[in-house]
Parts: structure tokens; sequence; C-alpha cells
């Protein structure tokens, strides 16, 4: 999968995960279309370790993928009914207040 950490001003972090196969796609369902894009999810694969801190620090993900979806509920970040489908493609967001 891939991983990218991004970091705001005010020191929050947004993780952004995906599937590799899906980077540089566009995924589309109706008149909903996604671009994942390598500048948002990155293009370094990542360990099962890194993504695992990472999404347990996360003030917010954005997940995207089946085995995205699958570690993030797998590790209890999510549950499976909070995410959508996008197309064939599930995908979640976390948002921690």
């Amino acid at each position: 999968m891939f991983l990218k950490i991004h970091r705001a001003p005010d020191g929050t972090t947004v993780v952004a995960l995906c599937d590799c196969e899906l980077i540089n796609t566009t995924i589309s369902d109706g008149e909903i279309d996604v671009c994942i894009t390598e500048a948002f999810y990155g293009n370094r694969r990542a360990s099962d370790d890194e993504i695992r801190e990472a999404l347990s620090l996360a003030d917010n993900a954005n997940i995207m993928g089946e085995r995205a979806v699958s570690f993030a509920v797998d590790m209890g970040v999510i549950s499976r009914s909070s995410c959508i489908m996008i197309g064939k493609v599930p995908h979640a967001q976390v948002f921690r207040l």
C-alpha cells in the first residue's frame, strides 16, 4: 500500500492510504469521479508497521481500496459499515476530534 502523511501548519496530520494498483487512476460512480494521485497518496510502499503507526497517530485519514480499508478495519480504526463504495472500490475517512 502507498502511504503519505500530510502535516498542517497547526500540527494536525492527515494520513492518505491506498492500494498500490489504484495510484494515478480515476474511479467513478454515477456523477462522482475521484482521482487517486501520487500527489495525495504518495508513491512509496509502506510496511505494515509504518501504516499501523501512522493510522494510530493520525488526526484524520483518507483510506482507499480493499486492502487499505481491510487493514484499517483489522486495526479497529474504522468499521466496515462506515465505508462507502465508489464503484467497486471501498473508501473511508476518519476524523478525530
